[in-house]
């Protein structure tokens, strides 16, 4: 009938009180007739004293002292205020002097990474010759990896990044969606699909809920939002590739112009990067302890260039590209730098694609039809966002699939679901695990993605 206190909540308030904590063993040193444990509670830690006297004995002294380390144990102490500042614990200006200890699940002696090496800088670690632990052993050894301060830090911010765009939209008066990942048929006739075995035949893993997104436009839900996971069969190998992410997607019908919807996205972000912010310093300090970046930088409205502004400022850069090439990485990358320079700011919103790079279903600029109304959005140089206004007239579907060479009969399902009235509408899909990186400046999606899938990782 004990309560549990939690670490965090062990301040000077709790001077002098007796109370019950459950922890990790994160270490322990013996000294003479004491024993200095750090007790871990994910991002939180406190020091803990068990010392010979009238509550504990030589022997105790000695069984604090060989507990294996990432232990779970319950500890029955004293709250005293320290006389320094604890340096390595959260919990600075106060220590437990523990009367008694009680290990509830007993960890292997052998780890098979340190905590401390695993939140390590890189850069420190080269310097002194400490050990820093590579992606490989973090994520074959993920559950651990997971207890580290900085991971503990990345997700809890990522959870804040679904929460604070689920709070956005709902206010903003969109409807939320489930939408089915097995489907009859790849989506927009591409190969970059997983075939699995339905019955007596075969579905696929859906690359995107475009589809059904736009189905309940066309049932006039006007506004919906999903969350949930997307599968791309591609074989990138790259820091910023997954085969299985989670996937933030939005679509609207609009009244007037499809800028309605590019609006409404890009103030979304704006929400959610205002929100990081307010709710989640202490996360980003935590990370940026182990991997030092610029404070993210936003500009509100946000910055919207048109493609053609973008090529121009990298043919003034130095690079040769054409009117209607799509955008490289390292292009990307550059652009990113430039407008930066240029415009100081972190995110950015880039219009009017031209229309050869975009998918069938986009819609072609009105005004000049080589461009389209298309648009891709920018944290840090890396793009984060894909979406335009999608055709909603089957005629026009149809004409533009079999001008990409599409076989009409894969995604009739698709053009027929426009037949019987559908609104002007947009929308766009945002990558989670891009959208956490980009924000912390991290530098690989794996370290973002809790379990990440890619062409050469299916475990853990």
């Amino acid at each position: 009938d004990r309560a549990l206190i939690r670490i965090k909540d062990l301040t000077m308030e709790k001077a002098d009180e007796v109370v019950w904590v459950r922890g990790r063993i994160h270490t322990s040193r013996a000294k003479g007739k004491q024993c200095f444990l750090v007790l871990r509670q994910q991002q939180f830690n406190v020091q803990a004293l068990v010392a010979v006297g009238q509550h504990a004995s030589k022997q105790m002294v000695k069984f604090a002292a060989n507990i294996n380390k990432e232990s779970i144990v319950d500890v029955e102490g004293v709250v005293r205020k320290a006389y320094q500042k604890i340096g390595g614990c959260t919990q600075q200006d106060v220590e437990l002097h523990v009367q008694r200890i009680y290990v509830i699940s007993l960890a292997e002696p052998r780890l098979p990474l340190q905590l401390d090496d695993a939140v390590r800088p890189e850069v420190e670690g080269e310097e002194d010759g400490r050990a820093t632990v590579n992606q490989d052993t973090r994520l074959d050894n993920r559950v651990i990896d997971l207890r580290t301060s900085t991971s503990q830090a990345v997700f809890r911010l990522q959870s804040g990044i679904c929460q604070l765009f689920r709070e956005t939209l709902i206010h903003k008066g969109f409807v939320e969606i489930q939408t089915p990942k097995i489907i009859s048929a790849a989506s927009e006739g591409g190969a970059n699909v997983f075939t699995v075995s339905y019955f007596k035949s075969s579905a696929y893993l859906a690359q995107s809920p475009q589809l059904y997104k736009q189905m309940c436009i066309c049932a006039d839900f006007e506004k919906v939002f999903c969350i949930g996971p997307v599968f791309r069969a591609e074989d990138s190998n790259t820091h910023r590739h997954l085969t299985e992410f989670v996937g933030l997607d939005m679509e609207m019908a609009f009244n007037y112009h499809y800028h309605e919807v590019v609006d409404e996205i890009a103030d979304t972000l704006v929400q959610i990067f205002k929100g990081l912010q307010e709710r989640f310093q202490s996360e980003i300090q935590t990370v940026n302890k182990q991997f030092p970046c610029e404070p993210f930088k936003f500009l509100e409205p946000t910055l919207r260039l048109e493609y053609c502004e973008a090529v121009a400022m990298l043919r003034e850069a130095g690079v040769e590209m054409g009117d209607e090439e799509d955008l490289s990485t390292p292009n990307e990358k550059l652009l990113g730098r430039l407008v930066k320079e240029k415009y100081d700011t972190d995110f950015y919103i880039l219009d009017k694609y031209p229309l050869a790079v975009r998918p069938f279903y986009t819609m072609p600029d009105p005004v000049n039809p080589k461009n389209s109304n298309s648009y891709d959005m920018f944290m840090r140089g890396e793009e984060i966002l894909s979406g335009a206004q999608r055709i909603h007239d089957p005629q026009l579907l149809t004409e533009r699939a079999l001008h990409h060479g599409i076989d009409l009969e894969k995604i009739k399902a698709y053009i027929d679901s426009f037949r019987f009235g559908a609104p002007p509408h947009a929308g766009g899909g945002i990558g989670l695990e891009r959208v956490t990186m980009l924000y912390l400046g991290l530098h690989n999606v794996r370290q973002t993605s809790m379990f990440p899938r890619d062409p050469k990782r299916l475990t853990p």
